[in-house]
């Protein structure tokens, strides 16, 4: 992987901005995980990213369904959330081998909770909680 790269994010809009400027730098496949604590602005930035790709629907996390589709044109993204994963085993029974056989950005908040059932990623970005903003790190 390549080098580290840190940038602090000051608030929401800043979190979405990064997610944004991700988007205009971002092939049209790719997975891409995401750490970092419950609140620390995964689903923002990838709001950031969806709304630079043109989406304007509304983007919640998918703590409960799992993973949210967006088609935006002739973009795919699944965005992932593996918090309430218990076994890994069980990302097995969904299919998510498919989704990363498709031309598809690969959004995945948790992906330690999928070990041994994910690819390796093209990016991996953490995004951790300092002062009133947050610190992400590429």
């Amino acid at each position: 992987m390549g080098k580290l790269m840190q940038t602090y994010l000051h608030n929401t809009e800043a979190t979405e901005q990064f997610g944004a400027q991700l988007f205009k730098t971002q092939i049209s496949k790719g997975v891409i995980f995401l750490h970092g604590d419950l609140g620390a602005g995964k689903t923002t930035l990838v709001r950031g990213f969806l709304r630079a790709a043109g989406f304007t629907g509304v983007v919640k996390s998918p703590t409960y369904t799992l993973v949210e589709e967006y088609q935006i044109g002739d973009w795919k993204v699944f965005h992932f959330d593996l918090y309430r994963v218990v076994d890994p085993e069980e990302l097995e029974w969904i299919g998510i081998r498919d989704y990363f056989d498709q031309e598809a950005i690969c959004f995945i908040e948790w992906p330690e909770k999928g070990q041994g059932f994910l690819p390796e990623p093209d990016k991996v970005i953490s995004l951790e909680v300092s002062g009133d903003g947050r610190l992400a790190s590429i």
